[in-house]
């Protein structure tokens, strides 16, 4: 999620309300710093500080992201149908947005895999956001299909396997997964729904492209690795106490 020149204005705005604080405080008799006092002040430390100015971006960043997640947890976290692994009665769950075109994503494929033995309170939902190319529409369709019949994992991990996505590919990939009438099945309103919906919702959480994954109220972005992202579930899983 990249930020505006205006947001970073306005996260200074808030470092000047701080330092407005501060400069308050230490006025005697605690009259009202005059407001050249304060920008003079602020000025200068970020002149004298300028590592701060993304630090203060990032934090930022990471406070807007907790909000829209907070504010869509609900439909964020509910899987379709059976597009999930893991444990279903998980403590904490673990959003990821794929594209079966994506190599991030495929390289991201056993670290998953890994997180999900590794931790058998873990529950992992993946949501389709296809948009590289049309063979990712096509295979987020037969995943979805797939959910539908309760193949979803095998399916999912074997479109990866399968690297660079043909049609004829993603057809085998149904054929030996034994996932019935998926051409048809894939035309069914509710997984077209399902698709857009998780579009919008990249759209509202800002999303920069796949993988991203999604934990308490922490997003990120990228094949991030095992260790990144098994520290991320460890923090959603101490706030939740």
């Amino acid at each position: 999620m990249s930020l505006s020149w205006k947001q970073v204005a306005a996260g200074l705005a808030a470092m000047a309300v701080g330092a407005s604080a501060v400069v308050f405080a230490e006025t005697s008799g605690g009259a009202p710093a005059d407001r050249g006092v304060i920008e003079h002040v602020v000025r200068d430390y970020i002149l004298a500080h300028p590592e701060i100015i993304p630090e203060a971006m990032d934090r930022l960043q990471a406070k807007q992201s907790a909000a829209a997640i907070g504010e869509n947890r609900k439909a964020i976290e509910a899987p379709f149908a059976g597009a999930w692994a893991g444990n279903p009665q998980g403590d904490v769950t673990l959003v990821e947005y794929v594209d079966y075109n994506c190599g991030f994503c495929r390289a991201s494929v056993t670290d998953v895999d890994r997180l999900i033995a590794d931790d058998h309170g873990l529950k992992v939902v993946f949501r389709e956001i296809p948009i590289l190319s049309p063979e990712s529409d096509v295979a987020a369709k037969l995943s979805l299909v797939a959910a539908k019949q309760g193949k979803f994992y095998g399916v999912h991990k074997a479109l990866y396997a399968a690297g660079a996505l043909s049609d004829a590919k993603i057809a085998a990939v149904a054929a030996k997964a034994g996932v019935a009438n998926a051409a048809a099945l894939a035309k069914s309103p509710d997984i077209a729904a399902e698709i857009a919906a998780n579009l919008d919702m990249a759209h509202a959480l800002k999303l920069g492209g796949t993988p991203t994954f999604i934990v308490g109220d922490e997003m990120l972005a990228g094949a991030v690795g095992y260790d990144a992202l098994k520290k991320a579930v460890a923090d959603a899983r101490a706030k939740r106490g």
